[in-house]
């Protein structure tokens, strides 16, 4: 196989890769103006359906124009062999290779964070501001793209360095040194990511004493789950979009409740959605996801170890000599129709998981208060309520709301 192959193999992954998005994309798009399935007709009114089906319509657009001037980039950065050029610019400024790499990646990603970034501020300040969801003021934005800067430096350049550093001590063993400390930060993350990151961008508060406490409180001491940590975290000041999550596990566990769920549910209602975070921890959720996510990681930087010092892959895009920040780059291409398939799988997972959740709420709880909840959500999010099969099937790691609904009454 030349070079030349490997080159018109990358390609050819990139463009169907686009033109599977873009098709799933279009035919989803199609069904924006179904009408609402009869076990969903009081999610919305007439006027909240036309503004949630707008709203679908202009994000769509505005996806599919970006998708296509990303995708022309892309090309373009290719074919005028921009890895290249980038490669030999970290080398005229450092001839440590540990020095090259993070340079490597450090230009690429400020450029992608030069192009994007106006994107992003078009989408908070303009879609998400016109339909009233945005809540997040330009000086925020600045300082959260600081912080987002200062943490992929310190962070991900820390790793990266490391993960060099294990290549150039132990040549094509270092994804085995790699793969363990991997998982050991995840494990970290894991257990340490709300006390640590949440922080830097959001104000989290233990949950004040009352009768919403009380009520989870209850619940949890029912099934048998230690709650002692309930936090509230601000996330209106960013948007007014709900959510909850959990995370931890042990003695560092804890349920989080963005303020605007605390808004725009009822106790009840909040306490069924306690009772779906605990089904996920009961079930086991969590430590499969963790696990999977372990051997999917091991198993990647087993096979990457086999192409990391490969010359067809330089060449392939245009550079002379192997080095890890170009293996890695050509495998990440290469590898990207497996890491798909590996996706579909874990949402496959991730949608069972869902169900199994719900009927943990919906068995110990009530399903009554979890279908209102969900219902309540999707419309302060103006969520689609009829998405094509297929685009589910690709990019949901959750069943839809239809779908949750059926199953539980």
């Amino acid at each position: 196989m030349t070079a030349q192959i490997v080159f018109q193999i990358i390609i050819g992954i990139l463009v169907l890769n686009f033109i599977i998005d873009k098709y799933l994309d279009y035919i989803n798009s199609k069904h924006f103006d179904d009408a609402i399935p009869p076990l969903l007709e009081d999610v919305y009114d007439k006027e909240e359906y036309v503004k949630s089906q707008a709203y679908k319509k202009e994000n769509f657009k505005f996806s599919s124009i970006i998708g296509a001037f990303s995708f022309v980039l892309t090309l373009a950065f290719f074919f005028l062999d921009g890895f290249a050029y980038i490669d030999q610019l970290a080398r005229s400024i450092s001839d440590n290779q540990i020095v090259i790499t993070l340079l490597f990646f450090g230009i690429i990603m400020l450029g992608s964070d030069i192009l994007t970034t106006p994107l992003s501020y078009y989408q908070t300040f303009v879609i998400e501001e016109k339909y009233g969801f945005n809540k997040t003021t330009k000086k925020l934005f600045l300082l959260d793209k600081i912080k987002g800067w200062l943490l992929m430096i310190i962070v991900g350049g820390g790793i990266l360095a490391l993960i060099v550093w294990f290549y150039q001590q132990t040549g094509n063993n270092f994804w085995i040194y790699t793969w363990a400390f991997m998982a050991f930060f995840s494990v970290f993350m894991m257990l340490f990511y709300s006390t640590l990151i949440v922080p830097l961008f959001n104000k989290q508060s233990p949950l004040e004493d009352g009768e919403l406490k009380t009520a989870l409180e209850s619940f949890a001491e029912k099934v048998g789950f230690n709650l002692d940590k309930i936090f509230v975290i601000d996330g209106s000041k960013r948007s007014t979009k709900a959510n909850a999550y959990f995370t931890g596990f042990g003695k560092k566990k804890r349920i989080v409740l963005y303020d605007t769920l605390i808004k725009d549910l009822d106790i009840d209602e909040i306490v069924a959605v306690l009772a779906h975070e605990v089904g996920h921890y009961k079930k086991k959720h969590v430590v499969f996801n963790m696990i999977s996510s372990i051997l999917l990681t091991g198993l990647t930087l087993y096979l990457l170890s086999f192409f990391i010092d490969s010359k067809l892959l330089a060449n392939a895009l245009a550079v002379a000599e192997p080095s890890f920040h170009i293996g890695l780059i050509a495998f990440g291409l290469l590898y990207s129709p497996i890491s798909e398939i590996t996706g579909l799988i874990m949402n496959i997972f991730s949608r069972k998981f869902e169900y199994q959740a719900d009927d943990y709420a919906k068995s110990h709880f009530g399903a009554k208060p979890l279908i209102s909840s969900l219902k309540k959500l999707s419309k302060n999010s103006l969520s689609n309520l009829t998405p094509h099969k297929a685009y589910v099937f690709m990019h949901y790691s959750h069943p839809t709301l239809l779908q949750r609904v059926k199953a539980m009454v």
